[in-house]
């Protein structure tokens, strides 16, 4: 059986984080949930900061805080995904983006890699006290709200986002309900070893 952990970002990891980007860009496909590691390619080690920086923000109508994860397949230690979380929303993000973004890497899709991806972010946001999980995706994006709906997530509305000009879909997951209902299906797929060293953190 395949396992799976999330990852800390750390220097260690640059190459296999630009490589990680660099297939999206071969790909033509779009980045979400990295904590914008597409900008920082040549300054690596500026962005490891940047993730420090996110962790203390202060919640502001501009900035909340944020841990960004890789998820990483201990099979191989392949990144094969990612996933960005917001540990407070603002007003802004409430109406729209809420508190996940991730990703899958173009090559390793049609896995279903993205709903252990979801489960363990979950289960960060159960460490930082986040009840109710808020999320969203264009509604074309059916790979990306499927997994939010693999995993106890409930349409709340759909809206036209005028910006992009596309229709959206916003989900609500019940955090505890979630790695309650699904904990038998995900767990023995988590590399518990590897995956301890992010989970035990201090709340906000």
């Amino acid at each position: 059986m395949e396992l799976f952990y999330l990852e800390k970002p750390t220097l260690s990891r640059k190459q296999d984080a630009v490589n990680y980007i660099n297939e999206f860009h071969k790909y033509n496909s779009y980045i979400n949930g990295t904590g914008r590691l597409h900008a920082y390619l040549d300054d690596y080690k500026g962005w490891l900061e940047k993730l420090e920086n996110d962790l203390h923000t202060i919640p502001n109508d501009e900035k909340v805080p944020s841990v960004t994860y890789f998820l990483v397949r201990s099979n191989d230690n392949r990144i094969v995904g990612m996933i960005n979380i917001r540990l407070a929303l603002n007003e802004y993000l409430r109406r729209g983006a809420g508190h996940i973004g991730y990703s899958i890497r173009p090559t390793e899709r049609g896995k279903g890699y993205n709903k252990i991806n979801l489960y363990l972010g979950l289960k960060i946001c159960n460490e930082y006290g986040i009840d109710k999980v808020l999320m969203d995706a264009e509604l074309d994006n059916i790979a990306s709200w499927k997994t939010m709906e693999s995993l106890g997530g409930k349409r709340v509305k759909e809206w036209l986002d005028e910006e992009d000009n596309s229709m959206t879909v916003n989900y609500e997951i019940d955090v505890i309900d979630s790695l309650n209902r699904y904990s038998l299906v995900y767990e023995p797929m988590i590399d518990n070893i590897k995956n301890g060293s992010v989970f035990h953190l201090k709340r906000l």
